[in-house]
């Protein structure tokens, strides 16, 4: 089933999601295209979705601050079908897809992402060789509000490329400091060694 059979959307932007957020007692961050973006400082592309990363240990504070929202989890992920998300459902790997709107007829607006974390950590849900201290995962915007490190977006965005995610990697490259595309090219290494972006990184130094 396509997205569009799933119904039409009309993301918020990350301005509407740091209001609806703005009492959130949990670490929570813009993700995707956006998140470029706010990295870059400018606008690259159109966005078809807005999405937003929290820790999976958080998931019941999420679920609580949008109670009155329906939610639907993508069950298995990948595949196509929506599930309602329950209040008081905890989902657990590998679910972590969960499309929100605020009522049964209105249009999708946000995709929550759950990741996962060890105390302090960061652990990419796709393999736990993949992790990073918590202060390192996100940076926070001119206007305050918080966003997905590029090179932790970039890391998810190198699973399978497109072009949008070809014209976020060249936008932010530049801005990429030693030990960020150092933790970019290793990381990705775990999963796809010859992928074509660990050589556009440029040499790495080690020392």
């Amino acid at each position: 089933m396509s997205s569009h059979e799933l119904g039409r959307w009309v993301p918020a932007r990350p301005e509407d999601l740091a209001v609806m957020f703005a009492k959130a007692d949990f670490p929570w961050w813009i993700a995707g295209g956006y998140a470029i973006e706010m990295a870059v400082g400018r606008e690259l592309r159109p966005h078809g979705d807005l999405d937003v990363l929290v820790l999976r240990r958080d998931q019941t504070l999420v679920r609580d601050m949008l109670s009155d929202w329906d939610m639907h989890v993508a069950d298995p992920p990948g595949v196509g079908w929506l599930r309602p998300w329950r209040s008081g459902e905890a989902l657990e790997q590998p679910l972590h897809d969960i499309w929100c709107r605020r009522t049964p007829e209105a249009p999708w607006s946000v995709q929550l992402m759950l990741d996962e974390a060890e105390g302090a950590h960061w652990v990419s849900r796709r393999t736990r060789r993949v992790r990073l201290p918590l202060e390192r995962v996100g940076r926070t915007s001119p206007t305050g509000i918080p966003y997905l490190a590029p090179e932790v977006q970039l890391f998810y965005k190198a699973k399978a490329t497109r072009d949008k995610d070809e014209t976020d990697f060249e936008a932010v490259l530049p801005l990429l400091d030693e030990p960020q595309r150092v933790w970019l090219s290793d990381s990705i290494a775990v999963t796809s060694p010859d992928h074509p972006w660990r050589q556009r990184l440029g040499p790495i130094d080690r020392t």
